[in-house]
């Protein structure tokens, strides 16, 4: 069910009962994400929309599982390593150069100690030339864009997720991904 969110956006929840649904509802996204970029560009003749996605949840909801196999279907690879970026705070993916898709970067905001920092990163224009997921965007303070996706992840008391998307009126079609 679609309902209206904040800021124009539009939502949709659904629950996750383990491990292997979050990593599906990752890979949906990532699919959906990757072909309506690729519709953009055959309609445009050019690189077309980016998105920026930000993942939240508290520490062991499965953003980063979820994360994995949305980097991985994006880039249509299932076998693809994608390490967290906890450490190094932003991972880079390149999709297949036949794609002709934009770059993706992984970023995990957690460790930043004051939004300001997001400069450092590169993060504030990689919005415009790739697609960006985020994990802990609210690290990002006043720097996270109004129009972004948001994913949330929140862990009910019998251990299941449940995950709501909200997306603005251009990346509703995302929604429809959803389990």
């Amino acid at each position: 069910m679609t309902s209206p969110a904040g800021s124009g956006h539009l939502s949709r929840a659904c629950c996750l009962p383990d491990a292997m649904a979050t990593e599906r509802a990752g890979a949906s996204l990532g699919r959906a994400v990757a072909t309506a970029l690729d519709r953009a560009m055959a309609l445009e003749g050019a690189a077309g929309p980016t998105a920026v996605i930000g993942l939240t949840g508290p520490l062991g909801a499965g953003k980063t599982c979820f994360a994995r196999a949305f980097v991985r279907a994006y880039l249509g690879d299932p076998g693809a390593e994608v390490p967290s970026p906890t450490f190094t705070l932003v991972q880079h993916y390149e999709p297949p150069a036949a794609s002709g898709r934009p770059p993706l970067w992984h970023a995990d905001l957690y460790r930043l100690g004051d939004p300001d920092e997001i400069h450092e990163l590169d993060l504030l224009g990689a919005g415009e030339a790739a697609v960006v997921l985020v994990e802990w965007p609210d690290r990002a303070g006043p720097y996270w864009p109004d129009d972004a996706v948001e994913v949330t992840l929140a862990i009910a008391a019998d251990d299941t997720r449940t995950l709501t998307l909200s997306a603005p009126p251009a990346w509703t079609a995302l929604l429809e991904a959803l389990p």
